[in-house]
């Protein structure tokens, strides 16, 4: 086993819709992880289908196999430090994304995501699939 993962939402997303390259890669991992950033994302899409009720009970079954880190203020702190680093940078990234990166940071949990712009955030251990 490979020990850790933390998923980002368009990850989640291709699981739900059975993509099984990514099925395949969470064999890998004894411990998967969601942000509850992400798990918040996908209540949003959820509530905004057209299969209100069948996503909601979807989304709520995958939940209850992971375990969902919440933010507290070490998070705050990170979200400060990375958002400040971007800026400074001129590389920003959706807010949600900074949040979501620091409680990978936070937790020193490597992050599973399709998007490309988490390589800007320093020291963040992003696999791109």
């Amino acid at each position: 086993m490979a020990g850790k993962i933390l998923l980002d939402t368009n990850v989640v997303i291709a699981i739900l819709n059975r993509d099984s390259v990514i099925a395949k890669r969470l064999v890998d991992f004894d411990e998967v992880y969601l942000p509850s950033i992400v798990v918040g994302e996908l209540f949003l899409g959820a509530m905004r289908s057209h299969r209100v009720e069948e996503n909601i009970s979807r989304i709520e079954s995958f939940c209850g196999d992971c375990a969902v880190l919440n933010v507290n203020a070490s998070t705050g702190r990170q979200y400060g430090e990375v958002k400040s680093r971007l800026m400074k940078a001129g590389r920003p990234i959706p807010d949600n994304d900074v949040w979501i990166a620091a409680i990978s940071l936070q937790h020193s949990i490597p992050l599973l995501t399709r998007d490309r712009h988490f390589q800007s955030v320093e020291s963040l251990n992003a696999t791109i699939i």
